[in-house]
């Protein structure tokens, strides 16, 4: 099978010169109680993130919207994966008051059953000290890290996902709706459809759409949003999964992130798109620095590099996660950077100046957004307070080098399955201390229990390999 292109365009997710910088205070709870009652808002969802990724929520109608908002709104923490022990289960939710949004109308029957608006929630004790389980607060850790240093990191993310048939009984499928490629126009299709109903949806949930396209394999597509602030960033991503998802279900189709649904064809990555910012400006630009680089960019640079393989494990979070890290497909599997091809894990795209940024290119869209970010960012950061040096940059097509030409240019490999890259996390003490014993520990035992259920299986590969012949 010949191997896709890769004549891909620059990413759309910019920073430009005068980045919108994060708002430290939000509405207040009297404004959201307000804003409620004048759209008529019946139920109010306060969303959290499970450590695997998994996006939860509790509703609460019209009677409780004064008690949620102030965080007076408990769980059962037990009940949730990673989170506590049923002895000490009870947890609060503290909504971040600058997260509120009114979801737009996705069906007749759903409007009919009246308006429904979001808080992303942070998860405490009950005596309010925020939980070390929780993934958004293991972000916060990291970007409070990054404050104290001066910085703050921007991300622009390009989530790709693809969109299935469903059975007649409404079982997904991984039967395509379209034979299109990269950037096809295609006639109008389901696909095509669905792409614009969920760029209308997000954009009157208040995102800002930057490009919406047909990716490489059929049946893929990609949605990027503007850059903002990690934490932000983060939210979105969970956000936009859920949307994607909604819209789908309402055209009868099946929206997956599974990275790699389908063999033979590329799989669906999450390039994210780095830069650290100072008192506005953009800390990576140099002019006078090799390749428009500021010495900040390549200790950061330096940083994501060394900690790779363990990041590998937060950022590449399944089995089916590997199935789309090999040569061929355009996703990364050595650990490198440049600044001219994309067989690198790094990729510093053309635009200098407050455009500069790193394009890291191993994450895929099943990973946890706030998990990932945080590893990330801790990643970047001890590259700079350990005075790192990156290896030089690779200008060439990594897959047609040698093994000794990658020994020459200090060219690694990122792990090839899921217990390597659990074994590079654990001894990885970076990593650790970003994510905390708590999330580390549970995160470990669930994928460590997830390797071994995939060993024990009998896959259809292994009878059509092996059944006739022995």
């Amino acid at each position: 099978m010949t191997p896709p292109r890769s004549s891909k365009t620059p990413a759309p997710s910019d920073p430009t010169p005068n980045p919108r910088p994060a708002q430290p205070d939000g509405p207040g709870v009297e404004s959201i109680l307000a804003r409620l009652q004048e759209a008529e808002v019946k139920f109010l969802r306060l969303q959290f993130t499970d450590i695997l990724g998994n996006t939860k929520n509790v509703e609460v109608p019209k009677s409780q919207f004064s008690k949620a908002l102030n965080g007076d709104v408990t769980f059962d923490g037990s009940a949730v994966e990673g989170f506590t022990r049923v002895e000490e289960s009870d947890m609060l939710l503290r909504p971040d008051l600058r997260t509120f949004l009114i979801y737009p109308q996705f069906s007749r029957e759903e409007g009919e059953r009246g308006k429904v608006a979001r808080l992303i929630c942070d998860v405490t004790l009950p005596d309010g000290t925020p939980f070390e389980g929780d993934p958004r607060q293991v972000l916060k850790r990291q970007i409070d890290r990054a404050t104290a240093l001066g910085f703050e990191m921007f991300v622009g993310t390009e989530p790709e996902f693809f969109l299935f048939e469903r059975t007649p009984a409404g079982v997904g499928s991984t039967v395509t709706h379209d034979r299109a490629g990269y950037f096809d126009l295609a006639p109008i299709d389901k696909g095509e459809r669905i792409r614009r109903e969920i760029t209308n949806k997000l954009v009157e949930m208040g995102f800002e759409i930057e490009a919406a396209h047909h990716e490489v394999a059929p049946g893929q597509h990609e949605i990027d949003f503007r850059y903002a602030p990690a934490l932000e960033t983060a939210d979105r991503i969970a956000t936009f999964k859920f949307v994607v998802k909604r819209v789908a279900l309402e055209y009868g189709l099946l929206a997956s992130f599974l990275p790699k649904p389908i063999p033979g064809v590329n799989g669906s990555g999450m390039h994210c798109h780095l830069s650290l910012f100072r008192d506005g400006v953009n800390a990576f630009a140099d002019p006078a620095g090799e390749y428009g680089l500021s010495r900040t960019a390549e200790q950061f640079i330096a940083g994501l590099l060394d900690h790779a393989g363990g990041m590998t494990a937060i950022t590449n979070p399944l089995v089916n996660s590997y199935k789309r890290l090999v040569p061929g497909f355009e996703a990364p599997v050595n650990v490198a950077w440049s600044t001219s091809n994309r067989s690198a894990l790094i990729r510093i795209p053309a635009k200098r100046g407050n455009s500069t940024r790193a394009e890291v290119r191993m994450p895929d869209p099943s990973c946890n957004p706030y998990l990932a970010l945080a590893v990330m960012l801790a990643a970047g950061l001890d590259g700079m307070e350990q005075n790192m040096e990156p290896a030089p940059a690779i200008q060439r097509n990594i897959f047609k080098m040698t093994v000794r030409e990658k020994r020459h240019h200090r060219v690694r490999e990122l792990p090839t399955d899921l217990r390597e890259a659990v074994e590079e996390l654990e001894k990885d003490d970076v990593m650790r201390r970003a994510l905390g014993e708590h999330v580390m520990d549970h995160f470990v035992a669930a994928k460590r229990a997830e390797w071994r259920e995939y060993s024990a299986a009998v896959h259809q590969w292994e009878l059509d390999r092996y059944l006739d012949l022995i």
